[in-house]
């Protein structure tokens, strides 16, 4: 077996966000976002009760072949619309306000209209398969690259940091929706057991069930998007 734990960075296609709730249902086309990198400190990311704190991957692998691997998952993301931005926006607010009226042109998502964030985070937990093909090996047999590759799939449990017009914000887990990911990467194992890895993904999200509000009030969002993630990980070989 093996467990590795990693930090992340993302980068992530523009999207299509749909918003709907009692008295509002707007469509926001090709939103553009960012992860959220956190300054590289010994309080940020090497302080036990702040480990979660940056982008982070944790995996746990069990091999059924001597290059075959079922691999568990959590990739610990950032999702950020960007603020400010100018989107194409359609649909209609009826909440009474400056935001009320009808919608089907160029709107500037400014802090008081739409805040939206998945940082805490954008949470694929994930199960998959990895295939690894052995590249070199010292004489000693103390130093072995390897090349991998493999697929994932799994959920989508954000947290989602939520302000909307005059509602107020939430920010809590929920289930909402599925990921799909695949996987390449190098990696380096010292003296059988510790591991180093660099890793690159590609992968989908969709997420059609979005919570925007605290209980109670009604309020649902959808989006899909593709993403790119580079990682490295720390990690070690054991047997039970």
């Amino acid at each position: 077996m093996f467990a590795n734990w990693g930090w992340n960075r993302g980068a992530f296609t523009p999207s299509t966000l749909h918003i709907k709730g009692d008295d509002y249902d707007l469509t926001l086309q090709k939103i553009k976002a960012k992860d959220r990198f956190t300054p590289i400190t010994y309080y940020n990311y090497l302080k036990i009760d702040r480990v979660t704190i940056p982008q982070t991957n944790a995996r746990l692998g069990y091999f059924i072949k001597n290059n075959t691997a079922i691999v568990m998952g959590v990739d610990h993301m950032k999702y950020v619309i960007t603020q400010d931005q100018t989107a194409t926006v359609t649909g209609e607010i009826t909440r009474n306000g400056i935001y009320q009226k009808k919608y089907n042109g160029s709107t500037k998502l400014t802090e008081d209209f739409l805040a939206f964030e998945h940082t805490d985070g954008l949470n694929y937990v994930n199960i998959g398969i990895e295939k690894y093909l052995p590249q070199y090996t010292n004489k000693k047999h103390t130093i072995n690259i390897t090349y991998l590759y493999g697929v994932t799939v799994g959920a989508l449990v954000p947290k989602t940091n939520v302000k909307f017009l005059d509602y107020e914000r939430t920010d809590r887990y929920h289930l909402s929706g599925y990921g799909l990911q695949l996987r390449n990467a190098i990696q380096a194992n010292f003296f059988k057991h510790l591991i180093i890895r660099m890793e690159g993904n590609v992968g989908f999200i969709n997420m059609p069930n979005i919570v925007l509000h605290k209980t109670g009030i009604q309020g649902k969002g959808k989006q899909h998007f593709g993403y790119a993630q580079l990682n490295w990980q720390i990690g070690y070989n054991f047997k039970f």
